[in-house]
């Protein structure tokens, strides 16, 4: 068979998976708000109800030695960590989905299907090639601004490496946040790199950023305050109540009327005055972006879900200025901490890893009164 039908053959095969993929419920959501004190806190959902993500804390010392996987194994780019790291993980990997250095910097990678294209790999190019999961730990323990990231990110190499889990590459896209608020999104198509300013601090998932930004202007008509009546013929009109400047709000859980709703609800947030006031708000407006079991998966995934609660597994909100990681799982919606600008990170000699909750249960506090 010839080089060229090989490839399409493949490209049919990457498209098909991503479209099975599509269906299923990896519906994360992340937006950004700044308080009035210079605190940036970006937060996130992290969806996925086809099986458990088994979803860990992991701290990553400095100096820890990394290696891209290409499709010939692991001889892709060696590295070695600058900064500490606090992250999430997934399938009890070393694939961070939402992590934070010392310095404050934030990666999260965000499931991309059908978009996502990466270059064929080059044996001849291994020493700057990874995998699209490889990247993440790459920025992450690498730089501390997004400026950083700009320039350091241009010589590497994103190649089509099949995951073991998902059975194609793994189609993501990243938002990359520091303290002073300024981020960036990155994606790949036809193989190439794109850099997108992220002013409005939000994401989902596909189509492609630029394409959610453009598709805002769809909704120019949402305001946060309500409409006025409006006289015609001398017959007032009168609205049926609050929330009226907000009626076309999509309020599905696809990807583009996720990013429509995040971009209305961070934009219209109440002013805080901190980054605790601010965590707080942060989490607030994620609730909105909770999803149901049975509301996203595939057909004939609710076997896979018995172990699950939620699609929503986990949201998370970092404080970027205090350094500091927030969230709440599925299995209990009391939020946790993990302050990370508290770290001795010269101390800390190898990865370690810790449950997101200590048991997978509900905490509750009695407050019943003794008589």
């Amino acid at each position: 068979m010839k080089k060229n039908n090989l490839k399409k053959m493949a490209m049919v095969m990457t498209l098909s998976s991503a479209a099975i993929f599509a269906s299923v419920a990896e519906a994360c959501t992340g937006i950004t708000l700044r308080a009035e004190d210079g605190s940036v806190v970006y937060g996130r959902t992290l969806e996925w109800a086809t099986f458990d993500l088994h979803s860990s804390l992991v701290v990553i010392p400095r100096g820890h030695q990394f290696t891209g996987e290409t499709p010939d194994g692991r001889n892709g780019k060696v590295w070695s960590g600058r900064y500490g790291v606090v992250g999430i993980n997934i399938l009890n990997r070393d694939v961070l989905a939402d992590a934070m250095n010392e310095k404050g910097l934030v990666v999260g990678f965000f499931y991309h299907p059908g978009s996502a294209q990466y270059a064929d790999y080059e044996p001849a190019q291994g020493s700057k090639s990874m995998s699209s999961t490889d990247f993440i730990n790459y920025v992450i323990s690498s730089f501390a601004t997004v400026a950083e990231v700009r320039a350091g990110i241009k010589d590497i190499n994103i190649v089509n490496v099949i995951d073991k889990d998902l059975g194609i590459p793994a189609p993501v896209h990243m938002i990359v946040s520091d303290p002073s608020g300024e981020q960036i999104v990155l994606e790949w198509k036809d193989g190439e790199l794109q850099v997108f300013e992220a002013p409005l601090g939000v994401i989902t998932n596909a189509p492609n950023y630029d394409w959610h930004m453009t598709n805002l202007r769809n909704y120019v008509n949402l305001f946060e305050t309500p409409h006025p009546p409006k006289t015609i013929n001398s017959y007032e009109i009168t609205p049926m109540g609050g929330g009226t400047g907000m009626l076309g709000l999509p309020g599905d859980f696809t990807s583009p009327s996720r990013f429509v709703r995040a971009a209305a609800f961070s934009a219209t947030a109440r002013p805080t005055k901190d980054g605790q006031e601010t965590t707080y708000e942060v989490f607030r407006i994620l609730d909105n972006f909770n999803v149901p079991l049975g509301a996203a998966e595939g057909e004939g995934d609710a076997a896979h879900t018995n172990s699950l609660r939620s699609s929503t597994q986990w949201t998370t909100a970092h404080d970027l200025k205090k350094r500091v990681l927030y969230y709440h799982t599925q299995d209990n919606r009391q939020v946790q901490k993990f302050d990370v600008g508290s770290l001795d990170f010269s101390k800390i000699k190898e990865m370690q890893t810790l449950p997101l909750d200590e048991k997978r249960e509900q905490t509750f506090i009695d407050r019943t009164l003794s008589m």
